[in-house]
């Protein structure tokens, strides 16, 4: 556990550093920012979205499965506990979200610069709220039509981001689980992916700096525990002596 600890907590830190100096610049968004940025981003946040975010799930499940190569009834119940961290974390952040109800920030910058009710706004149903964002865009140019139907299709609150849980989930799920494999590549792979899950978040308008950081948090926690009760359930992460033999004859002398 303690050494689980370590490796989660480690990077989990690294993942704040984005969100924590971006809140200490005192950046906010607003709109501007050329497609050439935006478009790339954009992609990179559809990875998480439905439906592909259910794709990228099973993907990396079944990564996951090849990298560790259990035997099939010990990656039954990995397969399990991935999902369930995954969808507990998913469940947190839907309650969390009704509680704080914070709004997003293009839902302040529309009550800003269109005078729209915000408390209004969000007392409404989901599809009078997607409504209501199509047409107070109607005829602004500022913001490109691709950008502000992404919106009209996440008009819920900001706090926290469900988006960063779920990629901040499988990136700490690969340090906690992949890092004694030495699989440093995937475990890298996953890490940037998060970053910038996280930064397109907040250059879509659509989470502030503290939505990440509370998000990388509740991860921390449910993933740390995921991974210690993985290994008391499929047994240590560690290589079997087999794979550690192909490990060391890869590794350069």
């Amino acid at each position: 556990m303690f050494q689980i600890a370590i490796r989660t907590t480690g990077a989990a830190l690294l993942l704040l550093l984005m969100p924590v100096l971006v809140w200490m610049s005192g950046w906010q968004w607003a709109p501007g920012m050329s497609d050439l940025i935006l478009r790339p981003f954009y992609g990179i946040t559809e990875t998480v979205s439905a439906p592909w975010g259910t794709l990228t799930n099973i993907l990396l499940c079944v990564w996951f499965l090849w990298c560790l190569r259990y035997r099939i009834k010990p990656a039954i119940v990995l397969i399990v506990l991935l999902s369930a961290a995954v969808l507990i974390g998913q469940g947190i952040k839907t309650y969390v979200k009704q509680q704080v109800q914070e709004p997003r920030p293009y839902v302040q910058w529309l009550g800003k610069t269109q005078d729209m009710d915000v408390t209004a706004f969000y007392q409404q149903k989901s599809k009078a709220r997607g409504q209501q964002v199509k047409q107070e865009l109607e005829n602004n140019a500022q913001i490109p039509r691709w950008l502000a139907k992404s919106w009209q299709a996440d008009t819920g609150f900001s706090f926290p981001s469900g988006h960063t849980m779920f990629a901040a989930s499988w990136a700490l799920l690969g340090v906690g689980l992949l890092w004694p494999r030495r699989h440093y590549k995937t475990v890298a792979v996953l890490m940037v992916w998060a970053a910038l899950v996280m930064g397109s978040r907040l250059l879509l308008g659509m989470h502030w700096p503290r939505d990440l950081m509370a998000s990388v948090g509740i991860s921390w926690v449910l993933i740390t525990l995921a991974c210690w009760i993985a290994q008391k359930v499929c047994g240590s992460f560690a290589p079997p002596p087999q794979e550690q033999q192909e490990i060391t004859e890869r590794e350069p002398e």
